[in-house]
Parts: C-alpha cells; structure tokens; sequence
C-alpha cells in the first residue's frame, strides 16, 4: 500500500472513472452490422488472438513454453474503462507535491474531463492494445474492439478473415514482448513513474528555460517535439528512454505483422499498403487533431521501429535482433534507431 505524506501524494491528479464515463458518452456509435456478422467478427478475434500468437514465437523464438492466453474482446466503451484502468495503475506510483483536497479533487475532475475528451477521439480508432498492467490481477491484459476491426476491414475493403488475424499478429507482439522478456514490465513502469515524478522540477525549470523555448519552439513540426522543449535535462533523459522503447516496441510489432506473408495471411501485402495509407490519410480537421494529440509522432514511431527492426533482421537475424531484450542496457537508444549499424556495433561487436 503506498502511503502519502504531507510533502508529496501518489498518483496523477486525474479521476479515471469520470475519464472512461466521458469517453464513453462522447465515443460516436460503432458501424452498424448484423448480429451474425457481430458475432462473427467477435468469434473470429478471439479465435485469431491465439492463432497469432503461435505464429509470433515462430517467427521470433520467444515465449516457448509459455501458456497462450485468451482475448478479450470488447467494444468501445469497454476499451475506454479498461484503458483508464490500466493507465490509473501505470501511474500509480508517480510521487507528486501535495496540493490541498478541495484543490486536488478540482484538477482530478479537470484532468479527468480532458483525458475523456482524448479517449474519445482514440476509441473510435484502436483496433486492439495489450496493456501489461491490466486485467483483474493487474498482471497483463490484450484488448481486440470488435467495432473498429470491421470498421477499419470495410474502409480497406479487405477480407475480414486475414485483416482480423492481422491485427492479432500486432497485438499478440506486444503481449508477448512483456511476457516472454521477465524485466521490461518492471522497467518500463519505472520510467514511466520517474518521468512523471520529474515533472515539477522540470516545471520549476522552465522558467529559466523559457527564452530559450520560445526561440527553439519557432521551428517545432508537432506537439511531440514541443513536449521534448518543455523537459529539463533529466525529464528529457527519461522521455528520450520511454520514446526508444515504445518506438521499438511498435516497429518490432510491425515487422513481425508483415513477415508472417501470404502462407498465413493470404492478402499481407495488400492489407499493408492500403492501411498505410489509410494512416496517412483523413480530413483537415482529422490530421490536426492527430497532431495537437501526438497521433502523428505515433505514427513515424512505427515507420523507425519497423525500419530498424528490418535493418538489423537483415544483418545479424532475429536471433541477434533478440538481444534487444536481453538487458535494459541492450535496448537501443533513439540515436541507434535511426543508425541500426551503430546498435549492431555495440551490442554484437562488429
């Protein structure tokens, strides 16, 4: 049990439950399909999310021996709950200053409003998410939503069957990362929980950095880089850390969606093609939301992953890829992913 003192409080000042309610009053309708292509769609997710994952240690030799866990397929207002769910305990252990109650439980409700707001706009979208911290053990959980996977199948005009196994290829990639690698949960909610807690320093550090900020901030592209102006020199450290991770995370998750090929997924290539571009795509009004909520930064972190995974596959296999997980100190760092030699240098010594 985490003890708050009067110097500092335990967790984000954020009402999770008012978030996930939010989210899902404001969350638009999913598509409107027949109750035996509903439960098709639902069957096939929770058939394929064990399917997939065979397919992942083929491909990439982790998790032998490990159990294959089930799915749960929800739709939109239970993936926003249980996002909530999972962020609240990510957090949990952020140490911040201590605020008055009646203070604390004002920004709680604010912060709680805003983050349903962004959820919202995220609920309609997310085809699937393994969140090592949920479920009701808090010991991992890998989330399929029903309506997005149709929705997404039908503006790509593909087949449902090989676009929803797909998706389970994707997910069950992150599932078994945090499992079949014993110290990246551990680690990751440590930097998670020390970037957090860095926070106010940095903040009282922006106000000597302010100048500076503002001329940088002349020639930022997204929220992402203005994120990374508004850090101090350790809070950058820390986001510098969680970026190269999550970017590897995706980008490996990718590669491995992609090198199952057609023997497993008969339309890969097809499927590839038009989601990327569906990625690139949308309205005006679609692209600047994704850039004000650092959507567009998530997607380029796909493309780098991706792209060093490819790279160093190609060099040293997956065998020496895996590597990557033997240690936090073997994970490559931001610079490394742009310059997958100079990770193949350091860590495999040529």
């Amino acid at each position: 049990m985490v003890v708050e003192t009067q110097e500092t409080q335990a967790g984000l000042p954020v009402d999770w439950e008012l978030a996930a309610r939010t989210a899902a009053r404001l969350m638009p309708a999913g598509p409107s399909v027949d109750r035996a292509l509903a439960q098709r769609a639902v069957d096939l997710l929770r058939a394929d999310a064990a399917i997939a994952e065979g397919h992942v240690r083929e491909i990439t030799g982790l998790g032998g021996g490990l159990p294959l866990l089930p799915a749960d397929v929800v739709d939109r207002p239970a993936w926003a709950h249980a996002a909530t769910a999972g962020m609240a305990a990510l957090t949990s252990g952020a140490r911040l200053p201590a605020v008055p109650a009646t203070a604390r439980k004002l920004t709680a409700t604010t912060a709680g409003l805003q983050a349903g707001a962004l959820l919202s706009y995220l609920g309609s979208r997310v085809l699937g998410q393994y969140d090592p911290f949920g479920g009701p053990d808090g010991e991992g959980r890998l989330l399929l939503v029903a309506p997005n996977v149709v929705a997404a199948q039908r503006a790509l005009d593909v087949s449902l069957d090989d676009f929803a196994l797909w998706v389970c290829l994707h997910e069950a990639t992150h599932r078994l990362q945090f499992t079949a690698v014993p110290w990246l949960r551990d680690y990751f909610a440590a930097e998670v929980t020390g970037f957090l807690s860095a926070a106010e320093t940095s903040a009282t550090g922006l106000l000597e950095r302010l100048p500076k900020v503002f001329a940088e901030a002349r020639g930022v592209r997204d929220s992402m880089s203005l994120v990374e102006l508004l850090q101090g020199p350790e809070q950058r450290a820390m986001l510098d850390r969680l970026l190269a991770l999550t970017t590897l995370l995706e980008g490996h998750a990718d590669h491995v969606m992609d090198a199952v090929g057609p023997a497993v997924v008969p339309s890969v290539s097809t499927i590839r093609a038009r989601f990327t571009a569906r990625r690139r795509g949308g309205g005006l009004l679609d692209r600047v939301l994704r850039a004000l909520l650092g959507v567009e930064a998530k997607m380029r972190q796909y493309a780098v992953g991706a792209a060093f995974t490819d790279a160093v596959v190609d060099r040293v296999g997956m065998a020496g890829f895996n590597r990557v997980w033997t240690a936090p100190e073997t994970l490559p760092t931001r610079a490394e992913l742009a310059d997958p030699d100079a990770w193949v240098r350091r860590v495999h010594g040529g």
